[in-house]
């Protein structure tokens, strides 16, 4: 095997198992709104069947409340996995009109099937794991069980011999490659029904959805024009002046040198220190274009490396294992640096964290601290800025910030740009 084909492989290997993984958590997160659906099924049975006699009416207004609710919940599970499920308009809650509502029937038609599919999927979620688990590791421990216990986790055999747990070893490495093989199909089979009955259905009004755009690309222009404002402001004030400085100090010096050559070489020395100020502010320009350290050490290094420099102890955390494009970098460095110097400026707090994941897609930040809460965007704090610069890439950001704190920010970004 040469040296590249070992490469692909163990590449293809450590996909195959951040698929399985993700895939593992994406159905055992779906069984705990699986159990739930096949509660509200049930309720709403009951209402069903008791609506002759009153009761069912009086139970309407609690199951519809009960189905928006948790249909609501699916979606933001989806979309922390990267399932992106663009919502449809609010559904009304009034019983006549919510049995005629489509919006209504889509949702109940995803509660039957996650429900009952969903669920029996999520189970397999949890179990797979635990049974290869169990088999794989049986040969480790199989002379401390009894000599009347199964051998698998199936139930089947009794451990009498070394071929017993070698059996069981191999239904272990079964288990494990059913996990591995069909356990991205599983999820996606369990959010399917979400996909496309929680959707905005084909007869949903797109004019919000072209507002938005608009909003978003007129939001983007407005970041572009704020940024070249701030580097045209910097060299203006900053480089050229330094520069010209420099220029007037070298021909000072140039017709000092013959007649006063101790005044002339004092004229070169601050001619120099302006040289080198005018490098150090054109350095800092190009940083606030695009920082050097994205392209020297990724996301992740370049977090560290602000967490480093903040005023109060920080704690990255980053799982980012692909790069993102490079616009998307570079909003999430500036949101991470602006949210960290808000923290050391204004929040009073002891300690801050950040947080960044990129998953099917999508880079979500979560940056923290424990100060005095409050934050608000028409306070000063560069959040507007944030804001601006996170919706110029169809982002979003939410910020809580309750008095007396903590202020969460979190930020979500496709990670294509």
């Amino acid at each position: 095997m040469t040296v590249v084909e070992g490469v692909s492989v163990r590449e293809t290997a450590v996909r195959t198992l951040r698929a399985a993984r993700a895939a593992t958590g994406q159905l055992v997160g779906g069984l705990g709104t699986a159990f739930q659906a096949l509660g509200v099924l049930l309720l709403s049975a009951v209402a069903a069947v008791t609506a002759p006699a009153g009761v069912g009416l009086l139970l309407a207004p609690l199951v519809l409340r009960a189905l928006h609710a948790l249909a609501r919940r699916e979606r933001e599970r989806l979309a922390r996995r990267g399932v992106d499920i663009v919502p449809p308009d609010p559904p009304p809650v009034r019983l006549r009109s919510a049995l005629a509502d489509p919006t209504t029937r889509r949702e109940l038609g995803w509660l039957v099937r996650h429900g009952t599919l969903g669920l029996l999927l999520g189970l397999l979620g949890l179990l797979l794991p635990l049974c290869a688990v169990r088999d794989g590791t049986f040969p480790l421990w199989w002379r401390l069980v009894p000599e009347d216990a199964t051998t698998t986790s199936i139930g089947v055999g009794t451990a009498h011999t070394w071929l017993d747990a070698v059996a069981a070893l191999l239904l272990g490495v079964g288990w494990t490659a059913i996990l591995l093989g069909l356990g991205p199909g599983m999820a996606r089979l369990q959010a399917a029904p979400a996909r496309r009955l929680l959707a905005a259905g084909p007869d949903t009004d797109l004019s919000l959805r072209v507002a938005e755009l608009t909003a978003t690309r007129a939001a983007a222009l407005d970041a572009h024009a704020t940024e070249l404002r701030r580097i045209e402001r910097s060299l203006h004030d900053g480089a050229q002046n330094r520069l010209v400085s420099v220029t007037v100090l070298l021909g000072a010096a140039r017709r000092m040198a013959a007649r006063d050559p101790a005044g002339a070489d004092e004229l070169l020395e601050r001619a120099q220190s302006a040289a080198e100020q005018a490098l150090a502010e054109l350095r800092s320009v190009a940083r606030g274009i695009l920082p050097p350290v994205l392209a020297d050490r990724g996301l992740a290094g370049a977090l560290s490396g602000l967490a480093a420099d903040c005023g109060v102890p920080c704690r990255v955390e980053a799982d980012v294992p692909e790069r993102c494009a490079a616009a998307v970098e570079a909003t999430a460095y500036f949101v991470v640096a602006e949210a960290l110097t808000n923290v050391a400026k204004h929040s009073g707090a002891g300690r801050a964290s950040v947080t960044a994941r990129a998953r099917g897609g999508r880079l979500r930040l979560r940056v923290e601290d424990d100060g005095r809460g409050g934050a608000d965007e028409d306070g000063g704090s560069g959040l507007t800025g944030i804001r601006r610069r996170v919706a110029a890439l169809d982002g979003t950001l939410r910020l809580t910030s309750p008095p007396g704190g903590p202020t969460v920010l979190e930020v979500d970004l496709p990670c294509g740009g």
